[in-house]
């Protein structure tokens, strides 16, 4: 019986590896997230990289809440015969080959020309299901498209247009969206100094709305808008700016700078797209929306976990957005035995935030997740190879998770559940 039959993906993994680097062909991906991110940052342009890398404050979050999954170590079991085994998982129902997810990361066209139509590649090849972003570079139609049997949600901000996210559901649905992700935790953007140093926000210039410029409610609410004279002088830097976005938005140069229909675009996404005052009874109109799940991300206290379950929300993402967003915020990880255990075993929970390698994704299961999402480690493997570098890098992960799994004496997610975890 071969490898393959006997579902060994890390010792496969393993041989590719090593039989191509005795060829003399290595892996472009590095193995380890701090060679990842240093690979990207000397790849990628200095304000693309902060602002995928770009933590609240002093960035502290982000490497807070990997050094949390330090805090457990694994107690492994021997003489287990691990030869076959099943990462199969389940999340809210829906069968997973294995439990990654991809998280939905906005503008991903500053990583690699692809954007999220190579990630949806990438993700149907390895079979990891994928959040399409809110603020994604291509719209939901067209990375739908590149899926046949591998499923995919939608993030939602909320804005302050209703009809707009009406709109966004809706498209959500009939795209074969299997939920939405309403994401809580950014209201309104983080203090992220690494983007406040360079004054920049990709947004201003066209980049991230391919939701937007693709909805005809958010096309009408253009129209609607008036038009508006610059407050401030134009400087040069400013009019480049202003070329390139007539050159980057739909509908051609000469007509865009004739209508200024772009400017107008970028200024009313800056008007609507924050909405600070989101609360717990507008999550009822989801319901008159769609007839989707609904799940909220952003999730820290059990007692908001235990009161969305109590509202008919269909599950939770346990996450602090990388860190991304506020400052000193805990960990994911150290919630997530809390959080489960304030909502119960049947309820669907998956984890965000500071997952790096299979030993993290062993521990998030054990203490409670039934899946766990990757953000920045997936868009550094895209900024360095496009698709094939997130497909590589998926390979990598899922190997790392198979051979922790076998080598902790566990053949599948249940017995990963049932294995000793230790605190330091």
């Amino acid at each position: 019986m071969s490898e393959q039959q006997i579902n060994a993906p890390g010792l496969k993994r393993q041989r590719e590896i090593y039989l191509g680097g005795y060829r003399g062909k290595k892996t472009p991906i590095p193995f380890t997230y701090p060679e990842l991110e240093q690979a990207a940052f000397r790849s990628m342009q200095r304000t693309a990289f902060n602002y995928i890398a770009a933590g609240a404050g002093d960035s502290s979050g982000i490497s807070q809440n990997e050094a949390a999954f330090k805090k457990y170590s694994i107690v492994p079991r021997v003489l287990n015969d691990v030869e076959r085994s099943d990462m199969s998982a389940s999340f809210a129902g829906i069968p997973l080959k294995h439990p990654i997810i991809l998280s939905p990361v906005g503008v991903l066209s500053l990583a690699h020309s692809s954007a999220d139509i190579g990630v949806a590649r990438a993700a149907e090849a390895s079979h990891t299901p994928m959040i399409f972003s809110n603020q994604a570079s291509v719209k939901m139609e067209d990375a739908a498209a590149q899926f046949k049997a591998t499923p995919y949600w939608f993030q939602l901000y909320w804005s302050r247009s209703d009809d707009l996210v009406r709109s966004f559901v809706e498209r959500a649905e009939r795209c074969g969206c299997r939920g939405i992700i309403v994401t809580l935790d950014t209201t309104m953007l983080g203090w992220r100094p690494l983007d406040l140093g360079e004054a920049y926000l990709p947004f201003l210039h066209g980049l991230g709305l391919a939701q937007y410029i693709s909805d005809p409610i958010f096309n009408r609410l253009v129209d609607e808008a008036p038009d508006e004279q610059p407050k401030e002088p134009i400087t040069l830097r400013a009019f480049i700016n202003v070329m390139k976005l007539m050159k980057r938005y739909p509908g051609g140069f000469i007509s865009n700078f004739k209508s200024k229909r772009p400017l107008k675009a970028v200024r009313l996404f800056t008007r609507i797209y924050t909405n600070p005052r989101l609360n717990w009874s507008d999550l009822s109109k989801l319901r008159e929306y769609t007839n989707l799940p609904i799940f909220l991300k952003g999730v820290l206290a059990p007692e908001d976990a235990k009161k969305a379950k109590e509202t008919g929300i269909d599950g939770i993402i346990v996450s602090n957005h990388g860190g991304r967003q506020v400052e000193g915020a805990i960990p994911p990880i150290l919630q997530l035995a809390a959080i489960r255990k304030s909502v119960g075993q049947s309820f669907p929970v998956a984890l965000d935030s500071g997952v790096r390698t299979g030993a993290d994704i062993f521990k998030a299961i054990n203490l409670g997740a039934d899946a766990v999402c990757i953000g920045r480690p997936y868009v550094y493997a895209l900024a360095l190879g496009g698709q094939a570098g997130v497909e590589e890098y998926l390979k990598n992960l899922i190997a790392d998770l198979d051979l922790t799994m076998k080598l902790s004496g566990c053949r599948s997610i249940d017995e990963i559940r049932a294995t000793t975890l230790k605190t330091l």
